[in-house]
């Protein structure tokens, strides 16, 4: 739509980047509100990137998983949820929600759309006058090659941090080596029920790097292929020392599965599969004929390893936001507002306080950050948080401050609160159950009480 043929601002659609849980969400809300959604997503099919990993299940039941609005929509095709105590998997999620979700909407939702770029019409960044009063433009790069410039009246940007991961090198940038060994580095969860990705790990030895729960299954899988094929071993690499709180919540998780994958990692070194190398921060990458050594910063050498998984965590992708004004915190890339809430470096707790559109807003009116991507750095991201999110933005965009300023969400916690910064000093982490940085106002109101939420990817 060529800007110069729009009136009023208020006509355009709003822009949502990324079909994936919290952006068909967004798009579903949007709907409720009698607003037009233009859901851009770069893949093929809804839900791209949860389709990347396809074999994980989530933490969740269906009963967690899917949006209020976004059932209203579904419910006269025919839909039916899926048993609501079962937990899907990541493919599970996709074809029986996601899809679904994206048909009805239909043409709002375009495949194959990669957003390039976003500003105010006819302003760069440095421009201020008469800023508020234009719409956005979009750049839009097409799979098919063709370039394109679409108007909005406000951007949802929900494209998630999966295609991002975080490097090997421990001061967040490659480690040296890493480039040239990316024949057998993986930065995904490995899927052994694929035969070829079963093969490339059987009977080896692996390193797996990373402190959350993506490693966790990537440690359990190989645990338990290492019980049916021989010689198959992994090393667990962390940057940090093991506490009491470094599997994870266990028995006192209010997510129980989230859990029991912890309790499993632990397991997998008890039993041996597994050895734990604490502290140690990977600055290089050397070749030992066809295996690799990992160096550490402060001169270890471990032994060769045949493959390394890194599950360093992600990072959001801003280089086509670069135009907008954007409030972000300095370190973990998150809204301003919402940082302090979430920042592994003060507490590691799967409970943040609800929030809304207030943390979510930046000096660039009508432009939002949801979702993965609201998180920046910070691990812990719920999809119910997802959803509460684009339920008060949306409110927002459609001009019911009310609604969009009312809190209608209290996450799950962990079971464990700690300073998951400082891992030069495990003894000063906190190991007891909740804790002053994990606590939500008691003005909130709970919903699914007792159930779990899920991660936004599954990791």
């Amino acid at each position: 739509m060529p800007i110069s043929s729009v009136s009023t601002t208020d006509q355009l659609p709003v822009v949502v980047i990324g079909a994936g849980p919290v952006g068909l969400a967004a798009a579903a809300r949007l709907v409720e509100r009698g607003l037009e959604p233009l859901v851009l997503e770069s893949g093929p099919s809804a839900g791209t990137a949860v389709r990347g990993w396809a074999h994980v299940r989530l933490f969740s039941t269906w009963s967690e998983v899917t949006d209020p609005a976004a059932e209203k929509l579904l419910a006269p095709t025919g839909w039916t949820r899926p048993d609501g105590s079962a937990y899907p998997t990541g493919g599970d999620w996709a074809e029986d929600y996601l899809q679904p979700l994206a048909d009805v909407l239909g043409d709002n939702v375009r495949y194959g759309a990669t957003v390039t770029g976003v500003a105010r019409a006819g302003r760069d960044r440095l421009v201020d006058s008469g800023r508020a009063e234009q719409p956005f433009a979009v750049h839009v790069l097409s799979s098919d090659g063709r370039e394109e410039r679409i108007s909005a009246r406000a951007v949802i940007d929900a494209s998630g941090t999966w295609s991002t991961p975080g490097p090997l090198g421990a001061d967040g940038l490659p480690a040296l080596g890493e480039k040239a060994a990316a024949g057998h580095l993986s930065y995904r969860v490995p899927d052994l029920g694929d035969p070829a990705v079963r093969a490339r790990y059987a009977g080896r030895r692996t390193a797996v790097v990373g402190s959350g729960a993506s490693a966790f299954t990537a440690l359990a899988a190989l645990a338990d292929l290492a019980a049916e094929e021989p010689g198959t071993h992994a090393v667990w690499i962390l940057r940090r020392g093991i506490t009491g709180s470094t599997y994870g919540g266990g028995e006192a998780d209010q997510l129980p599965a989230r859990g029991a994958l912890g309790l499993r990692a632990k397991a997998a070194v008890e039993a041996g599969h597994a050895d734990a190398v604490t502290g140690f921060r990977t600055q290089a990458v050397e070749r030992d004929g066809d295996r690799l050594v990992l160096a550490a910063e402060d001169g270890r050498r471990l032994d060769p390893v045949d493959e390394v998984i890194v599950l360093t965590g992600l990072r959001p992708d801003l280089s086509f936001l670069s135009e907008l004004r954007l409030g972000l915190d300095d370190r973990l890339q998150a809204p301003t507002a919402l940082a302090p809430l979430i920042d592994p470096n003060v507490h590691s707790c799967g409970t943040v306080y609800p929030h809304g559109v207030n943390e979510l807003s930046h000096p660039e009116q009508d432009v939002y950050l949801v979702g993965m991507k609201s998180y920046g750095r910070a691990p812990t991201f719920l999809a119910m948080t997802g959803y509460e999110q684009v339920r008060s933005v949306t409110a927002a965009i459609a001009g019911d401050r009310e609604a969009a300023e009312r809190v209608e969400l209290t996450l799950p916690e962990t079971g464990v609160c700690g300073g998951a910064g400082l891992f030069d000093e495990p003894d000063s982490v906190q190991d007891s159950e909740g804790g002053g940085c994990c606590g939500a106002p008691a003005t909130t109101l709970q919903i699914g009480t007792g159930a779990p939420a899920t991660t936004s990817g599954g990791c």
